[in-house]
C-alpha cells in the first residue's frame, strides 16, 4: 500500500508518527514527574533523572509499536 501513496503522504504519516512519539514521551514525563515531585516527595533532581528515563522509555516504546 505504501507503494501506491505519494511522497507527500508518505511525509505527513512520518510526521504524524513523531507527533505521537513525542507526545507520549511528554506524557509520561510529566505523570512521573509530578508523581515522584508531588506524591512521593523527592527532590527535584531525582524527579527531573525519573522524568527523562521514563521518557526515553515511553519513546522507545511507542516507537517499537508505530513500526508494527
Amino acid at each position: 500500500m505504501r507503494d501506491l501513496l505519494p511522497p507527500a503522504v508518505e511525509g505527513r504519516a512520518a510526521m504524524k508518527k513523531w507527533g505521537f512519539i513525542a507526545m507520549h514521551a511528554a506524557v509520561a514525563a510529566t505523570f512521573i514527574f509530578l508523581l515522584q515531585r508531588f506524591s512521593l516527595n523527592a527532590s527535584l533532581e531525582s524527579s527531573l533523572l525519573w522524568a527523562l528515563t521514563f521518557a526515553v522509555c515511553a519513546a522507545g516504546l511507542a516507537y517499537k509499536q508505530s513500526n508494527r
